[in-house]
């Protein structure tokens, strides 16, 4: 009697588990195959863009095209990869651009007058300071980070027309060579972003600072009720972010020669959101890689380059961008539908 009640129990766990796995082979031929194709989807997305880019124009892969595409993009790889630690702390910055804007003007006004260290020292004094007191408000005092930003990004670019009064330009010669110079064929300003972004990525890799934004990003109160000093981080994240639009500003405006404040940095804030949440970074947090970010911005360059090669319009540029910021923001609603499954 013993051994029938055993073999019975036996027979019913075999077919439970026979059933369960039927089960997990029909989510892994859906859901897994859906998460695989999203994961896979920006490197793809790269590959095929440069081949197709490629057949349209013999000098897209050139060594001198592919290294001006990261040089014109230095600023935004840098802001990206700070930006990103924000993001992935469930907070978001929409003044980028404008701060670019104030700092590039600041720091060629402060140029003309007082020389090259007192200027660059003054461009990133003030971007720093900008993301400090955005720090302040949302980090310490709990203000919407979305009010406070949009408010930066309306202040900051009148101010930078205030105090540009149209374009400012004369900026010393060694700035300006530092600019358009490299070392063995390496534009000096891709070398610049490469320093930045390695080092982010090897501080949120190798120490415990990644984890804890993570943290955050998942739910701030077990974060704060784990030790993690919450507030204090997200005022460093938006610090840092000042600081790193401050480096951007001073890459561009070294490139250009010229620091138009109506148009510096006008757009930059849906450049830098575009290649964030290409990346994989949701607006709420929680997640991400510093990698995948980097990848969206080489993405980004890589497509308007390739538009440039072949005549298309700036107007169409920018259809074409806000439909690729479109299918990101589409692509991180079917990732979130897809973890909920799980």
């Amino acid at each position: 009697m013993l051994r029938q009640i055993r073999t019975t129990r036996m027979t019913q766990i075999s077919n439970v588990s026979i059933k369960n796995g039927s089960m997990n082979g029909n989510l892994f031929s859906k859901r897994h195959l859906g998460t695989f194709v999203i994961t896979w989807l920006l490197p793809i997305s790269i590959i095929a863009l440069m081949i197709y880019f490629a057949a349209k124009s013999h000098v897209f892969l050139s060594t001198d095209n592919l290294l001006a595409i990261v040089s014109q993009n230095a600023p935004t790889f840098v802001v990206a990869s700070v930006f990103a630690l924000l993001l992935m702390a469930g907070y978001v910055d929409l003044s980028v651009g404008s701060t670019l804007a104030l700092a590039g003007v600041t720091a060629g006004i402060a140029m003309n007058n007082w020389g090259l260290i007192p200027g660059v020292l003054t461009g990133v004094a003030v971007a720093t300071t900008t993301g400090a007191v955005n720090g302040v408000l949302i980090g310490y005092w709990r203000f919407s980070p979305i009010v406070v930003t949009l408010g930066g990004l309306a202040a900051e670019r009148g101010v930078a027309q205030y105090l540009g009064q149209g374009s400012v330009y004369g900026f010393p010669d060694v700035f300006v060579d530092f600019g358009s110079g490299d070392v063995w064929g390496i534009p000096n300003l891709a070398i610049i972003a490469a320093i930045i972004c390695g080092t982010v990525l090897l501080v949120t890799v190798f120490f415990p600072i990644g984890r804890r934004i993570i943290a955050i990003g998942v739910n701030p109160r077990a974060a704060f009720l784990l030790g993690i000093r919450v507030n204090f981080i997200i005022f460093a994240l938006y610090t840092l972010t000042g600081f790193a639009v401050g480096i951007a500003a001073l890459l561009m405006i070294a490139r250009l020669n010229s620091a138009p404040s109506g148009t510096l940095g006008v757009g930059f804030e849906v450049t830098i959101l575009t290649a964030v949440l290409l990346g994989g970074i949701p607006f709420t947090g929680g997640r991400g890689s510093i990698w995948r970010v980097l990848a969206g911005v080489w993405l980004m360059g890589v497509l308007r380059n390739g538009l440039t090669l072949m005549n298309v319009g700036t107007e169409f540029s920018l259809i074409i961008t806000g439909a690729v910021l479109a299918c990101a923001a589409a692509l991180e609603a079917v990732r979130g539908y897809l973890k909920q499954k799980e």
